[in-house]
């Protein structure tokens, strides 16, 4: 097992694997910029080092001076957790060549299914249904043009490198395709450093659902349930649950079955999820694979009592997991992202210094952050703050307690996004379980922020 790990990332999350490896007895060391020179997780370390300045690039993201201060704290291995350089192909080779171990899977894995379209022709070989598009990236708009007229008007625009919603446009007919193309592009190069895009059918009113698998070098292979992540904004999820209030027990048996499948043909080790869509006919096709830790991992961790970071690190380090069978998941969970924003002023970014907070608690809540009373949140980076999680004995409970919680929240100083997660719970679209990824659009639209 490792003994020392440098942490390569910031807010909740860092908090979140600084306490794991606590737990496992493995010294954590904490990476920061000079704007997060007071945040939660540099505080909680064993040891800390500033990496740069405020924004990413220059901090977050820089290879160099990362993989510096894990040799300089003498560090057995790195943990990226999501976002930034968790799926950054180039960075866990730069970790292996430097003899630190990257807590995920190879950089072969990261790139081959981080190449959506490589990923989609390994599916499509195995025989895991996938949305249909092109099984090669376009580096224009003249280029895609034709294959978008084969796919058929409306298609989604994405970017072939990247994923969390970058890079994605929706084009609904061939006159606006240039600009939308165009658009997504740029956003793709900003986000991900490639300009390659491809192309699906834009398949509407369904669900976003994904298995959360853990698979070990052993070549044991864990489902530990799904998660419904339909309530999308501009395809950045906002809230998400586990079980999906849809599924049929055939759907959900046939998903279950293409997840391992697609773990087996990949080769995959380390804790990772395979997205799918869900059609109002129960039809499931493959999204996308990735292979990094997921925002959401707790709303799976608090109905399987599964530890996926701890488990991930025993992964890492080449020991067998300690899952002996598949996890079906026990009654319903629901996890609402906070946002330091203000939805009514077009979800505009809230930074700023907290003043009072309180955050819920009680049984079967949980609540993930890096937040504290006299924190400024900077404007450097993503706006989300903390998680509040819930679990019941089944959804409408669920649907309560997160209700509960969200009224016990308290904090001022700062603009957030309490009140819109409120006025979803309260939708009979979401009651009902009949919110799919098109929900929010119209909801937004509708004038109920």
């Amino acid at each position: 097992m490792f003994r020392r790990v440098l942490v390569a990332n910031r807010g909740e999350i860092a908090v979140r694997i600084i306490r794991a490896l606590r737990e496992m007895n493995i010294t954590s060391v904490a990476v920061y910029s000079r704007e997060d020179k007071n945040a939660l997780h540099v505080r909680l370390a064993d040891y800390r080092v500033c990496i740069g300045e405020g924004s990413a690039r220059a901090s977050y993201l820089n290879m160099n001076s990362i993989i510096a201060a894990a040799l300089n704290y003498n560090c057995d291995a790195v943990h990226p957790g999501y976002g930034f350089l968790s799926e950054n192909a180039e960075f866990a080779q730069m970790c292996a060549d430097f003899g630190l171990t990257f807590i995920g899977p190879s950089p072969e894995l990261i790139a081959s299914l981080g190449s959506k379209t490589a990923a989609r022709k390994l599916m499509m070989d195995a025989g895991i249904p996938v949305v249909p598009g092109s099984s090669t990236p376009f580096a224009s708009a003249q280029e895609a043009l034709p294959e978008a007229r084969r796919i058929g008007f409306p298609v989604m625009i994405k970017a072939a490198e990247g994923g969390g919603g970058k890079g994605m446009r929706v084009c609904r007919d061939e006159s606006s395709f240039t600009e939308a193309f165009t658009i997504a592009q740029q956003e793709a190069v900003n986000a991900f450093g490639s300009a390659d895009l491809y192309l699906e059918r834009l398949l509407e009113h369904c669900r976003h659902v994904e298995v959360q698998i853990l698979a070990d070098r052993q070549g044991n292979i864990r489902i530990l349930g799904e998660r419904d992540c339909s309530i999308q904004r501009n395809h950045q999820k906002v809230i998400e649950e586990s079980p999906c209030p849809v599924l049929s027990e055939e759907t959900r048996a046939a998903m279950y079955a293409d997840a391992r499948r697609a773990a087996e043909v990949s080769g995959y080790y380390s804790a990772g999820t395979i997205e799918f869509l869900v059609d109002p006919e129960q039809n499931h096709y493959f999204l996308e694979m990735n292979t990094r830790l997921q925002v959401e991992h707790g709303v799976t961790e608090i109905t399987t009592g599964c530890d996926i970071v701890q488990e991930q690190i025993r992964i890492a380090a080449d020991e067998p997991m300690r899952i002996a069978e598949d996890i079906r998941p026990r009654g319903h969970s629901i996890e609402c992202r906070i946002n330091a924003e203000m939805p009514e002023q077009n979800f505009t970014p809230s930074p700023g210094t907290i003043t009072a907070m309180h955050l819920p608690g009680g049984n079967g809540v949980r609540v993930d952050t890096a937040v504290y009373t006299g924190y400024t949140v900077p404007a450097e980076y993503d706006s989300m703050i903390a998680k509040i999680i819930v679990c019941a004995d089944d959804r409408e409970a669920a649907i309560q307690r997160m209700r509960t919680a969200l009224d016990e929240t308290l904090i001022l100083g700062i603009d957030t996004n309490l009140d819109y997660l409120y006025k979803i719970l309260e939708t009979d679209a979401f009651k009902e379980g009949r919110a799919d990824t098109s929900f929010l659009q119209v909801f937004t639209q509708g004038g109920h922020l």
